[in-house]
């Protein structure tokens, strides 16, 4: 089996962890490639070798993808897998989840189911940025999602955001954030946006700390083509794509739409995204239950 594994800024107390991680692939006879970033913060005494990837590298050939962090490393994984759609496995060595929902102490039962197949694999739309001039690097999509925020502190910014053409409205905001399912359990879930299932086929627009309090989230088909036009008394914004940040003027232009290849997320048995929500959020901890 070839897998694939990211990790970044590994704490001193996780290094016996992820040695332990690397152990228990290297007993299945694991074929393992890492991440420059993860070859570059983890030294391992290890007498297995370990091939190294970068961005732009085709990982087709790969069975697996494991994402070792947060639900941050994992979103950065993506940046690696793209459009070769690998299966990645999210193991937290962190504290909160959405994405990396196994635990410490769940890895190695997951391990053996992730070599022997025993797994589900849920399908996740990206939304993509198309932009001119270019950003990013290429790598212009999000799993998550994508935002446009004011760059300083001084004052709120004005962001139009049309859909298929129509306005649907021009946010005074610190800035506006267009999530996916998946991503509506992050920044957008912080602003007040709702929880979204992740087979809906939807974007939700969220608008951060609008000035007009009857400025409420909106969700939208995943099929729409939403274009926006910032204007502000700075003359410098930041628009993001999950962590991956960049500065732009007023006179970018800004379209989002559903990208065309999706992130493949391992699902082991027991797992449910019902049941993570009810984890992550403590849902059913009223004495009442």
């Amino acid at each position: 089996m070839r897998i694939g594994i990211h990790g970044r800024d590994f704490q001193q107390k996780s290094s016996r962890f992820i040695e332990r991680v690397l152990t228990l692939l290297g007993r299945h006879k694991a074929e393992i490639f890492v991440s420059s970033k993860f070859q570059k913060h983890f030294k391992s005494n290890l007498d297995f070798k370990m091939k190294v990837f970068d961005h732009g590298d085709s990982l087709k050939n790969l069975d697996v993808f494991i994402s070792l962090g947060g639900d941050g490393t994992l979103l950065e994984s993506v940046t690696y897998i793209g459009k070769s759609e690998t299966p990645i496995l999210g193991v937290n060595t962190g504290r909160l989840g959405f994405l990396a929902t196994i635990s410490r102490e769940e890895t190695e039962t997951a391990l053996e189911n992730l070599v022997k197949k025993n797994y589900t694999v849920d399908e996740r739309i990206m939304l993509k940025l198309v932009s001119d001039p270019p950003l990013f690097s290429g790598l212009s999509f999000a799993l998550n999602d994508f935002t446009i925020m004011k760059k300083d502190t001084s004052s709120m910014i004005t962001v139009h955001v049309s859909v298929d053409g129509e306005l649907l409205n021009s946010y005074w905001a610190d800035g506006v954030i267009v999530s996916t399912p998946t991503g509506s359990t992050g920044y957008s879930l912080s602003c007040g946006g709702p929880l979204v299932f992740p087979e809906s086929e939807s974007f939700v627009v969220t608008p951060v700390s609008p000035h007009n309090l009857t400025a409420r989230p909106i969700v939208v088909s995943d099929t729409s083509e939403l274009t926006f036009k910032i204007e502000g008394r700075s003359k410098k914004f930041l628009v993001s794509l999950d962590s991956r940040f960049e500065a732009v003027d007023e006179s970018v232009k800004l379209k989002i739409k559903k990208e065309r290849f999706k992130a493949h997320i391992i699902q082991l048995p027991g797992q449910h995204y019902f049941k993570t929500l009810r984890q992550k959020l403590n849902w059913g901890l009223d004495i009442r239950n």
